[in-house]
């Protein structure tokens, strides 16, 4: 009752009738829109419960209402006049039910409606349109929802509802502080889950988007994607296949630098998540890397042939706990190890560590290194050097690969590209100190 005294003092001192009319004004056109849209949407000579001036009335009812309830105090008005809204459109549902159509869309947007019109009566119409807006989003979107909900798969459910445990249950539980004898103490329980949870999200939404549009695509869009989920894999099957159609070698180069260009920046984006001070840092050298790829790509796709595809696979599910568990140990055995070369080998040592780790995976460093300066910012020059060691070492083990197992067709289009890109890393590290 406070709250509404409260509110009516408000209404009553600040309200002249010009805001009155616009108030009342935007309910009016705000259920219009509901209602047209939902009239829109009918079947020719379908019996339909609201329709364009349906919607807008509610929205006036609601309006109506809430200007009642707030200036005359009359409790009762709001509830009242939302229950008899809500028992035509139950009375519609239960008829259009028996007809054997179960949706009740259109219903739901009847009371959404009423609560919009009372917003705008309340002096909310900020927040009553951009509820308008999502609503007409949501309304518009039931194709989209449809074709989408076919590719979910009920692992994927199920892979949801664990990272939902891990992320709300599991992490709040970790201690956040650190374990082991200093100067070793570095081990967190709760920073390596929360790192386990940053990674599988952004693997997560790799994961859907390769769901959603599909596995096989145009070579470059394939490289792109295949480079979200895993740039060696697309290294390792482009190889392969080009051994099988050698012709096709600069299209499968292209691909294969797109997906390494797509690594770069993701783990930009990963360290920004963490240390934004050493994302701009490393913004330099990702940069660099990223315009001689780029560059690269642009170079190659003028010449690559025509009408070939690629099929990227989206990837075992990266919320599996397994999963979850293999990277969480991972990052803490590489952490381990980059703090026990940082002190009793110096800079070099991170550097050697940041090598080593970049030969099978450049997250787990990445990520180490950007803790690593957040709690030492004097190491940020130096961890940002590290990372981008990492990220050319793994591309050197990726050169090899498409060296060793692809045709020669496609070593002799890959080796001036990945030498011209080793090259821009080694300027990109000094440039970064």
């Amino acid at each position: 009752m406070a709250v509404l005294g409260y509110l009516r003092r408000q209404y009553h001192f600040q309200v002249t009738p010009l805001d009155l009319a616009a108030r009342f004004g935007t309910a009016l056109g705000l259920g219009l829109l509901l209602g047209f849209e939902r009239q829109r949407k009918q079947k020719p000579n379908e019996e339909q419960f609201a329709g364009a001036r349906t919607f807008a009335l509610i929205s006036l009812i609601g309006a109506a209402a809430a200007h009642l309830q707030i200036t005359l105090q009359l409790a009762w008005a709001l509830p009242v006049a939302f229950l008899a809204v809500a028992g035509l459109t139950v009375a519609s549902f239960v008829i259009t039910s028996q007809r054997g159509d179960a949706g009740a869309t259109t219903e739901m947007s009847a009371l959404l409606t009423f609560a919009i019109g009372a917003l705008c009566a309340a002096g909310e119409e900020g927040l009553a349109t951009a509820l308008t807006v999502c609503a007409l989003l949501l309304l518009s979107m039931k194709a989209w929802s449809i074709e989408t909900a076919q590719h979910i798969e009920t692992a994927d459910i199920e892979a949801v509802l664990k990272f939902s445990i891990i992320t709300v249950i599991v992490l709040p539980l970790l201690p956040n502080q650190t374990y082991g004898p200093v100067p070793m103490n570095v081990l967190n329980p709760y920073k390596v889950w929360l790192m386990v949870v940053l990674i599988s999200g952004l693997n997560f939404a790799s994961y859907v988007l390769v769901k959603v549009l599909g596995q096989e695509h145009g070579i470059p869009l394939t490289g792109i994607l295949g480079g979200l989920v895993s740039s060696t894999a697309v290294t390792l099957g482009f190889s392969q296949r080009s051994r099988h159609e050698p012709q096709q070698s600069s299209a499968f180069a292209l691909g294969i630098l797109m997906a390494w260009t797509v690594m770069f920046f993701r783990v930009l984006i990963a360290v920004a998540v963490i240390n934004a001070e050493l994302a701009r840092r490393l913004a330099v050298g990702v940069g660099i890397l990223g315009a001689v790829s780029l560059l690269s790509c642009a170079f190659l796709y003028t010449r690559r042939g025509g009408g070939e595809k690629g099929s990227v696979k989206s990837g075992s599910n990266p919320f599996e706990l397994g999963e979850a568990v293999k990277f969480g140990l991972l990052f803490g055995v590489v952490t381990i190890i980059a703090k026990a070369a940082e002190v009793y080998l110096g800079s070099a040592g991170l550097y050697l560590a940041g090598a080593v780790a970049g030969l099978t995976d450049v997250d787990a460093i990445s990520l180490s290194m950007a803790n690593l300066a957040e709690q030492q910012a004097d190491l940020i020059g130096v961890a940002a050097r590290t990372i981008l060691i990492a990220v050319m070492s793994n591309t050197v083990v990726k050169t090899g690969m498409a060296v060793s197992v692809g045709a020669p067709e496609l070593k002799s289009r890959m080796l001036p590209f990945a030498t011209l890109l080793l090259a821009a890393g080694v300027g990109a590290v000094f440039l970064v100190g």
